[in-house]
């Protein structure tokens, strides 16, 4: 184990707490990324739209000076215990936030599409949707940021409402699919906007599990809650071999 002196402490302790706030900066570029990417689809603005996806590269150049805080603490300090938990973190919790990021970028893609039709009122059901993730990123971020293991999971124990968010939309686009062709085109995109947004609340159940982690050191036991089943909606019917069909 190395052996530091008062100098060098207030020396790692300094730097610990540049990471820390290194995080903090790119968790609130993230949340304001993913709220207005939402705000502009809603709203059809597609200046806010580009604003989004301009303001992508600023996300991806945290991330590269995270990485690059991580190595260093590595190779100079060798930390242990709570705080290589949070120096290894720190790699999980940017990467997700990048994500996050990609996914508000993705959305604010389609924005300009569909403005390219008329608006289809389950616009307002994905901006819900969007909503819940965005509280519930921005829950799992303060969780992180104050290391509240408790916040984190009640964040962690959430992602079950997301994904019945979820399955209700997609039920809700293929309605409107079916009763009118010409709303497949919106909806197609918006079914495509939403599973960005189940994505997002995926990340921030990630983000609870890095807090609980770096407070307890041993990873969450149970398996996340997950209810999400529009994948088998969509799968095509198997076709039965004789050996499983059921005599009549």
């Amino acid at each position: 184990m190395p052996v530091y002196t008062p100098h060098t402490m207030k020396a790692f302790d300094d730097e610990l707490d540049r990471l820390n706030q290194t995080l903090g900066r790119m968790g609130g570029l993230a949340e304001t990324q993913l709220g207005t990417a939402v705000q502009a689809m809603l709203t059809r603005d597609e200046a806010l739209a580009a604003h989004v996806i301009s303001g992508d590269d600023q996300v991806d150049g945290a991330e590269d000076h995270i990485n690059e805080q991580v190595v260093r603490l590595l190779a100079l300090r060798q930390p242990v215990a709570d705080d290589l938990r949070l120096v290894m973190s720190a790699l999980r919790v940017a990467s997700a936030l990048e994500r996050i990021a990609d996914h508000a970028t993705s959305t604010a893609h389609r924005v300009a599409v569909l403005n390219q039709a008329p608006m289809v009122p389950a616009v307002k059901s994905v901006a819900r949707l969007g909503w819940l993730v965005r509280d519930l990123l921005k829950e799992a971020l303060d969780a992180f940021m104050s290391r509240d293991a408790d916040r984190a999971l009640k964040v962690w124990e959430r992602d079950e409402e997301v994904d019945d968010l979820y399955s209700s939309l997609f039920r809700e686009l293929l309605t409107y699919m079916m009763e009118d062709p010409r709303h497949i085109a919106p909806c197609t995109h918006l079914q495509f906007i939403a599973k960005n947004l189940e994505r997002v609340g995926d990340h921030a159940t990630n983000l609870a599990e890095a807090t609980w982690f770096v407070v307890h050191g041993t990873p969450l036991s149970a398996n996340r809650p997950k209810k999400d089943m529009s994948s088998y909606t969509m799968a095509e019917p198997r076709h039965l071999s004789p050996q499983d069909q059921s005599p009549e």
